[in-house]
């Protein structure tokens, strides 16, 4: 990790030592990813915003924990006309688990992001999905590793930054799909110039992801006045009619 503890939020000190805890999978998992590219393309050709929907129960940035079925929460983001799904996995900070991604997998036909704290290689085995997230700030010189491990398996690396060096970083790593975060993890404060001072340094062949503090029809053309050829968006949509939240985020042309 190439940031210390000591400039971290203490909830994401917190989530960082029960990640680096957490075992791998028993077998090396081999994937047929659906490409994340692609589903970009068919819902720009429909006139839509590609939108990455996140499947989120609870995180340390909200209040409440929102319990219905997800594999029900993620059927209605995707009638509301999600891209994409983005599916926490990380149990003790956000209720996620590996066997709810498993179940939305199964149950929807767009690609599906693991959205963990992966630190070692061998996290990457612990469920099938079709991309993977790899956060830069938190795997520090074992970026490069670990897209190569994750693309050896099938799965589609999103590099998350969230700073200059790590943009630098992550295209050195040769990410091809990078999502720059507007939540500064070290305190937890969002800002989406982030994604405006960062955007026009990502190379037009990389897909590039606007990540958190998207909430409002202006919110969206912003950043995709800004460059953003897909948004991840979570608390958003799961606060309230998921359904009727995805679909005004999609159509805020």
């Amino acid at each position: 990790m190439n940031a210390s503890d000591g400039k971290l939020a203490s909830e994401v000190r917190a989530i960082l030592d029960a990640a680096r805890e957490r075992p791998g999978g028993d077998t090396r998992i081999s994937v047929e990813a659906r490409s994340f590219p692609d589903a970009v393309s068919a819902t720009e050709a429909d006139g839509r915003v590609p939108v990455i929907a996140e499947v989120k129960p609870t995180s340390p940035t909200t209040t409440g924990v929102r319990e219905d079925d997800p594999v029900e929460l993620a059927r209605e983001m995707v009638a509301g006309g999600a891209t994409a799904l983005s599916v926490l996995t990380e149990p003790e900070h956000f209720g996620g688990s590996t066997e709810s991604l498993s179940r939305i997998r199964e149950a929807v036909d767009v690609p599906v992001l693991r959205k963990d704290f992966i630190l070692r290689e061998e996290q990457l085995d612990a469920v099938e999905s079709d991309l993977v997230l790899l956060i830069a700030r938190f795997v520090g010189d074992d970026l490069a590793d670990l897209v190569a491990a994750a693309r050896d398996r099938g799965f589609q690396p999103l590099v998350e930054v969230h700073t200059r060096d790590e943009l630098a970083s992550a295209l050195e790593a040769d990410a091809d799909i990078v999502g720059i975060n507007n939540r500064d993890l070290g305190k937890l404060e969002v800002d989406l110039g982030t994604f405006e001072d960062l955007a026009p340094a990502v190379p037009d062949d990389v897909l590039c992801i606007a990540e958190s503090g998207v909430h409002t029809a202006g919110d969206v053309r912003r950043m995709r006045e800004a460059g953003a050829d897909a948004l991840l968006v979570g608390t958003a949509i799961m606060d309230g009619d998921v359904r009727q939240n995805t679909q005004r985020l999609t159509t805020s042309t």
